[in-house]
């Protein structure tokens, strides 16, 4: 039994007292406690605020350094601004993402008859694919690697977008109110990058170009601007280090997202290696390449500055008699096909500035290095420092071993005497030395004030241009017979120019002739490596007839993928050779649809006159695609017989080659503009009705006028039907702006797939089983939209079905799409196990 515990009494006036004070407490409690947070949340922004106003002005300062930095950053800078003969940068636009269960993205006649070539552009150059801005491709939420060869223009485009960003340019869509940082990998001490802060880096590198008041201020701006997420990154020279130093970057990058997701990078990396960025959601978009409206308008914008600025300066007058721009541009409109906007460069300088050398890109860019090497400096000093650069895989090399490896080329020292006959200076007291004249700068300081080299921080260097690395190189290889060393290289964008240029002196032949020995399906990545040197390379070279025979037997492989075949084709085009012109003309006559239109494209790239004919031939083939390409062909030639042919056709053909022939006409921007302006007006309506076709691929603004127009006034509704169509499409968001992949676990067509198998997705899981089986759907588009997702688990089990896929699958869709999927995966790094016989004979 409990004791008995007596309770007091209660008074009801204190317990009614108590219980009220007690409300009242509580009471006053949250309405302080609502208080506090409101005036928390005010402080909160007050602080932000007062942080916004005192980064205002050093954000401004850091605008206006960025614009500056970047107008300097092309290779022309001595002389113009960039924004005065800038080409507006574009992207080649990847396939549209399959989504299972979505209307398919509209029909393009370009799209449908030439395979998409990220390593090879220029045939989509020329054919005038589908492209995207800077801005457009990062509008879909990915960060961008800008894929190119060197000389492409990858430099330039960053420069143009972060010239972009810092003015606030509308254009620019989301990035309107970013804030870029333009840097050089060269300039971030990426050792560092293994502290706590990712960002010590980039305010080091900041720290370089920065004002000096500005200083004490900095590290807070720039942590400010990464924490807001309006930071964009953006990081040139990636596509210049070898693949350790890729390695490493990509580490310093994972580490900066990890810390700060809410930032865009954009950066550069070249075709061949993109390391691990593409998991870091990265999209590599290759740069289209020049075509000849770019290069007419590059030379008229050259004439129009160089007129208005630089015949004004005292040597430009001193030397030879200046000559009518419109005669230069004239000249120089010929033999320049499908060279890169670097080689353009040199050869317009060369041409106006009137110290040419010859017509060759050899010759431009030895004129070009006469420019900027110093006078007193003797060439094998450059081909010696450049040859260790590429020999050692140092691309950024530290400025006292290179040094070291110009030491033997440095002159001696002298020692100042003072002569006798020279009295001594007042305030000169005997017994002590005489003041010594500063002593000359060695080799190394002087290459970078003639702009030949770079520095960066921490005594490092690199030369001006990884072309100018690659040509000097190559030259000191082939005077020391030792380009073989070369071989055991992993693949980089310094040893493939370094293997073009000593190729081109005629001393390559036993290292090419390794590299063809080594080249397996299912890339043929070193066939393909060396076919960049058939251009510049002696037509004599014992080497060359077993390159272009590859390539042949390459593009003749029925059984192969037109992406890779298209590479052969691209390869041949680019070579200049004969040779090249007859075989496409005789694979013209083969029995394999895939062939004919191969060559067809083949054909149209060179210009090739004597086809014609042939190409008029295949107007008439039972095989749609096949006329598609031959009006693509005979508008790409453009002499008069060509386009009568493909206007014949437009007036006179089927209801299919009708629209095949206007959308054609559309990559002619005088005749075929011309051409489907008139037919948009011909009593006949299927004329009209193709035009219309033609002119939703016309991206001027007057074509979309007169759209609109035809929508409303035309009398035929099949008319208006049409017109309204190329409308639509128009106004719709481009399929082709790349976008994050959804997690599987999150994917609906994926979830529904799973379920018919009878299995769930786990979220977090990679569904790679799952994702296998979809492999095997007799839905196109579920194997299609499969492919994205099984590039990120690429295990050998996966990577043999995609090879399945390429040489067995009925769909050619499927086929094309599976080889993209395993140029992806080899592109990142990793090693493809070999296919097995069976995959190929299967």
């Amino acid at each position: 039994m409990f004791p008995y515990i007596p309770i007091p009494p209660i008074e009801p006036f204190s317990f009614w007292v108590g219980f009220l004070a007690g409300i009242l407490l509580v009471w006053l409690f949250g309405k302080i406690k609502s208080i506090l947070g409101q005036t928390t949340a005010h402080w909160r922004e007050q602080q932000e605020a007062a942080q916004i106003r005192r980064s205002s002005s050093l954000e401004e300062h850091h605008r206006q350094n960025t614009i500056l930095l970047a107008q300097g950053m092309h290779l022309a800078a001595p002389l113009f601004s960039l924004d005065e003969i800038l080409i507006t940068p574009r992207l080649l636009a990847p396939p549209a993402y399959t989504l299972p269960g979505e209307p398919p993205p509209a029909e393009d006649i370009v799209t449908h008859s030439l395979p998409y070539l990220p390593a090879w552009p220029e045939l989509a150059s020329t054919y005038q694919a589908p492209t995207l801005s800077l801005a457009e491709a990062l509008s879909g939420g990915v960060h961008l690697a800008l894929a190119g060869q060197p000389g492409s223009g990858k430099t330039v485009a960053l420069a143009h977008l972060a010239s972009q960003i810092a003015r606030g340019e509308i254009t620019v869509g989301e990035l309107q109110q970013a804030i870029p940082f333009l840097l050089h990998v060269a300039d971030l001490q990426l050792a560092a990058s293994s502290q706590d802060n990712p960002l010590t880096p980039i305010i080091n590198a900041i720290a370089e170009q920065a004002p000096l008041l500005d200083l004490p201020r900095l590290p807070t701006f720039v942590q400010y601007a990464f924490a807001s997420g309006r930071a964009c990154l953006l990081l040139d020279g990636l596509d210049e280090l070898p693949q350790a130093e890729i390695v490493r970057a990509t580490e310093f990058l994972k580490s900066l997202l990890k810390t700060y997701p809410g930032i865009r990078v954009v950066t550069t990396t070249c075709p061949e290696y993109v390391d691990g960025l593409l998991s870091l959601g990265f999209k590599a978009l290759t740069l289209l390449p020049w075509n000849q409206e770019n290069r007419r308008h590059f030379l008229q914008r050259w004439g129009n500055v160089w007129t208005r600025f630089i015949t004004r300066e005292a040597w430009a007058q001193s030397g030879l008699e200046n000559i009518d721009p419109i005669l230069l541009n004239a000249w120089l409109d010929s033999d320049n096909a499908y060279l890169t906007p670097l080689e353009m460069t040199l050869k317009t300088w060369s041409a106006y500035a009137g110290d040419a050398l010859g017509p060759s890109v050899l010759d431009n860019i030895e004129c070009h290095l006469r420019r900027l090497a110093p006078v007193d400096i003797p060439v094998a000093a450059l081909e010696t420092l450049a040859m260790q650069v590429v020999l050692t895989s140092q691309p950024i090399f530290d400025g006292h071993a290179a040094r070291e490896w110009v030491r033997s080329f440095e002159p001696p020292e002298e020692k100042p005497t003072i002569p006798e006959e020279i009295p001594q200076q007042k305030g000169f007291q005997k017994g002590k030395s005489a003041p010594s004249a500063p002593p000359s700068p060695g080799l190394l300081p002087k290459m970078v004030e003639s702009g030949l080299l770079s520095k960066h921080l921490n005594n490092r260097m690199r030369f001006c241009h990884i072309v100018m690395e690659g040509y000097l190189a190559g030259r000191a290889l082939a005077i020391y017979e030792a380009g073989d060393r070369l071989k055991d290289q992993p693949f980089w964008s310094g040893q493939a120019q370094t293997i073009r240029f000593l190729a081109a002196q005629g001393e390559a032949g036993s290292l090419i002739e390794k590299f063809l020995a080594e080249s397996k399906p299912p890339l043929e990545q070193y066939l393909l490596l060396v076919a960049r040197c058939l251009r510049d390379a002696p037509r004599q070279a014992t080497w060359r007839g077993k390159v272009m025979a590859a390539l042949a037997v390459l593009l003749q492989t029925d059984n192969l993928p037109l992406a890779l075949r298209g590479q052969a084709v691209a390869a041949l085009v680019l070579s200049r050779d004969p040779g090249a012109s007859i075989l496409f003309r005789q694979l013209l006559q083969s029995p394999s649809s895939e062939t004919v239109r191969l060559a067809a494209l083949g054909s149209g790239a060179l210009q090739d006159q004597k086809a014609i004919e042939n190409l008029k031939s295949l107007l008439g083939s039972h095989d749609f695609y096949i006329r598609r390409v031959a009006c693509l062909a005979l508008i790409a030639i453009g002499s008069t017989p060509a386009l009568e042919a493909v206007a014949a056709s437009l007036l006179n053909g089927d209801e299919d080659l009708r629209r095949a022939a206007a959308e054609a006409l559309a990559n002619d921007p005088q005749e075929g503009y011309a051409a489907l302006q008139d037919g948009i007006t011909l009593a006949d309506i299927l004329v009209r009705r193709a035009s219309a076709y033609g002119l939703g691929r016309v991206q001027e603004k007057w074509a979309l006028e007169l759209l609109e127009k035809v929508q409303v006034e035309d009398d035929q509704w099949i008319v208006r039907n049409a017109a309204t169509e190329m409308v639509e499409i128009r106004s719709r968001p481009k399929p082709y702006i790349p976008r994050p992949l959804t997690p599987p676990s999150e994917t609906p067509w994926l979830i529904a797939f799973a379920g018919t198998q009878g299995m769930g997705i786990s979220p977090g899981s990679p569904a790679t089983d799952i994702l296998q089986m979809a492999l095997k759907s007799s839905n196109v588009d579920e194997c299609l939209a499969a492919l994205p997702y099984l590039a990120q688990t690429p295990t050998e089990g996966v990577i043999h079905s995609l090879y399945d896929l390429m040489y067995h699958s009925k769909e050619a869709e499927v086929r094309e799409a599976a080889f993209q999927t395993i140029w992806e995966i080899a592109v990142s790094g990793i090693n493809l196990p070999p296919p097995h016989p069976e995959e190929i004979l299967k």
